[in-house]
């Protein structure tokens, strides 16, 4: 795989390194994918169809695309309307992990689920599998070109 490259201090990552990832992963067995949005919109839809399994949305946001906080911290945007069945085992998705603390918003409103976090790219310890550790800096994502 190509190493990603940098332009206008964000790095660029494509869609072949993304998937390459994706493909490499070790995923435990779980029942659904939750993806938070915004960020986690697209990687969870990915995760979705390359694990064949339903996908669910919570409405939370905290940062904007260059990775700067929006609020005070993490915002339930809208009412969370559907969600696995109750006790399933879930993979939650955002595209970043930085603080972790979108992450533990997302825990709060899935109390009860078994949880195992993703994120394609964040700091060691604020997602169980992060697919990009050696990123630090912000991503120019494919989908937002």
């Amino acid at each position: 795989m190509p190493p990603p490259t940098e332009t206008d201090d964000k790095v660029r990552l494509s869609m072949d390194a993304i998937n390459e990832r994706l493909q490499a992963a070790d995923y435990p067995t779980v029942d659904a994918v939750v993806g938070i949005q915004t960020g986690g919109r697209i990687p969870a839809t990915l995760l979705s169809f390359h694990l064949s399994l339903p996908l669910y949305m919570l409405p939370i946001n905290f940062r904007d695309e260059n990775n700067e906080p929006r609020y005070g911290e993490p915002k339930v945007l809208a009412e969370v309307h559907k969600l696995p069945q109750a006790g399933a085992r879930v993979l939650l998705v955002d595209d970043v992990a930085v603080s972790g603390a979108t992450m533990d918003k997302a825990r709060e409103l899935l109390g009860g689920y078994a949880i195992t976090t993703f994120a394609l790219k964040g700091r060691p310890g604020k997602a169980d599998i992060i697919l990009f550790p050696e990123v630090r800096q912000c991503v120019h994502w494919p989908w937002l070109s």
